[in-house]
């Protein structure tokens, strides 16, 4: 029952935006962006790695390809 009387006087919408964006900016300056090195090797690394993913799709895809060309059709 409480909530409900907390809710009922809630701040106008531009207060809470104003809020809201002030908020946000100061937790974006803690943040601890990567370098620009970092950010090329991790996206390398990432790129192989999707590489990597789809060749061993593209082969199982295949061998279950195969495999069921054998199965007798209905």
């Amino acid at each position: 029952m409480a909530d409900a009387v907390v809710n009922s006087k809630k701040k106008p919408f531009f207060a809470r935006l104003k809020k809201y964006l002030k908020e946000t900016k100061s937790e974006l300056k803690k943040v601890t962006w990567p370098s620009k090195d970092q950010l090329k090797q991790n996206t390398a690394v990432i790129i192989a790695f999707i590489i990597m993913i789809g060749l061993f799709l593209f082969v199982f895809d295949l061998g279950f390809a195969k495999l069921t060309s054998f199965l007798p059709s209905l």
